[in-house]
């Protein structure tokens, strides 16, 4: 029981600790990590430039001398030269010292500028090129803070409006077929700008995803802490209120104990009885003593071997009549794992779940098999057992806080064993097994043995 306690404690995992294990400060860091992941992705901006600066040396050295000979290329080369010199400087850090918005904001209003400088020396309005403004001020609209779409808006419509009457005119070889190729260029123009848009709002919609399912996990995870800070309130009253009762029973065992006309069977279920008694006792006390202790933090390094074994006996001693088979693979002997009481717990709680579901299907002579073996870098524990099985609907209700579903309490040990394997950097999932009945797979980070 000390995860009971110690969950209201949790503190923050350490790098190998997947995402799940993690803590947040509120319910919507998730959701503004994402987004500000694709705000701050200066690579996708630069991505863009290159586009910019590919479709300006087309134009410059293709569409140009093949549909107006007589017009310079010579500024129009300048500024997809000058753009490509800003990108270089962009990539090596240039702007680095900025902050993330404002550096977003100049790159976009650069590329405005780029393009304006370039329509000018390439007919202005007339060139169907100017469309690709419209690229330029949704990518803003769909990064930036409002007032700084707005201004990248003004100021595209404002180069817009100043191409109109000031430009270098562009004087075609072939005036009859002016419009056809004027027209080309529009559908170019419109094909390369709703490229770029789709693309940008699609990384945006998958980035919105994203912080949206870690919105829901990070309420789902601060909904279980809830729960399980409940147990564990629940858990320090019933430390204090059982003590008397327990040593009640002690008391009375132990002077029917002195009996001389006991039959011997039932003295030996009195035996049975002052043990469970004993026990029970020096759980609570683990209770008390271990109070306040943090998870993992407080763990210690542990060997494998000797940890899976004694979990497993002490599983067993306190269910007896259980059959239970363990195998321990030879190449986790120098093998270690940090663990703490709630990592035991969490174990002995699947073991629990296998047993419970064996009798459950009248399956009770079967036994629980646990097997361990490494796995890459971490080791692997399988439980399984011969029950009907469990629905996926409820692993993944016992996964955040369990219910009124979980009444008969598997629930609560397995949201107790979720929380524990995750706060350690580890996974928990479960599948069915061949033949009937559930496999759970518990993962935990293997560490160097200390020396």
């Amino acid at each position: 029981m000390s995860l009971l306690r110690s969950e209201s404690t949790r503190s923050t995992p350490d790098a190998g600790m997947g995402p799940e294990a993690s803590c947040v400060d509120g319910p919507w860091v998730g959701a503004d990590a994402s987004i500000a992941a694709l705000r701050t992705e200066r690579g996708h901006l630069l991505q863009f430039r290159w586009l910019s600066v590919a479709a300006m040396m087309v134009m410059a050295l293709v569409a140009f001398p093949l549909l107006a000979p007589a017009h310079p290329a010579q500024p129009l080369l300048g500024v997809a030269l000058v753009l490509t010199a800003v990108n270089l400087a962009l990539m090596a850090g240039a702007a680095r010292s900025l902050h993330v918005r404002e550096a977003a904001f100049l790159q976009l209003l650069i590329d405005l500028l780029a393009w304006a400088a370039f329509l000018y020396f390439g007919g202005g309005v007339t060139n169907p090129a100017i469309s690709l403004l419209l690229p330029v001020v949704a990518v803003g609209a769909s990064i930036l803070p409002a007032r700084q779409a707005w201004t990248l808006a003004a100021v595209a419509v404002g180069v817009y409006s100043m191409l109109w009457d000031f430009h270098h005119p562009v004087q075609l070889a072939d005036a009859a077929s002016g419009m056809h190729w004027h027209l080309a260029g529009m559908w170019l123009s419109f094909a390369l700008a709703a490229v770029t848009v789709v693309w940008f709002i699609v990384r945006l919609n998958a980035a919105l995803a994203k912080g949206e399912a870690a919105l829901l996990e990070s309420r789902a995870a601060r909904a279980r802490d809830a729960y399980v800070v409940g147990l564990g309130n629940l858990a320090a009253s019933a430390a204090h209120r059982l003590g008397t009762p327990l040593g009640t029973l002690r008391i009375l065992s132990d002077e029917l104990a002195r009996l001389q006309s006991l039959p011997d069977e039932v003295r030996e279920d009195l035996a049975l009885m002052r043990e469970q008694v004993s026990h029970c006792r020096d759980i609570l006390n683990s209770l008390t003593r271990e109070a306040g202790q943090q998870r993992a933090e407080g763990g210690g390094l542990e060997l494998v071997a000797p940890w899976l074994r004694a979990a497993v006996a002490g599983w067993q001693h306190l269910r007896p009549g259980v059959t239970l088979q363990l195998e321990v693979a030879t190449e986790l002997a120098m093998e270690a794992i940090v663990a703490d009481a709630s990592l035991t717990e969490a174990l002995q709680n699947l073991i629990d779940n296998a047993a419970n579901a064996n009798q459950a299907a009248a399956r009770g002579d079967a036994a629980v098999e646990v097997s361990a073996r490494p796995s890459g870098k971490m080791l692997c524990i399988e439980v399984a057992d011969r029950g009907p099985g469990l629905l996926p609907e409820r692993i993944a209700a016992a996964r955040h806080a369990p219910g009124a579903s979980h009444a008969e309490g598997m629930g609560v040990g397995l949201m107790l064993a979720f929380a524990a394997v995750e706060h350690h950097g580890g996974g928990l999932d479960f599948r069915l097994r061949p033949g009937g009945g559930t496999i759970a797979r518990l993962l935990i980070p293997l560490r160097a043995p200390a020396a």
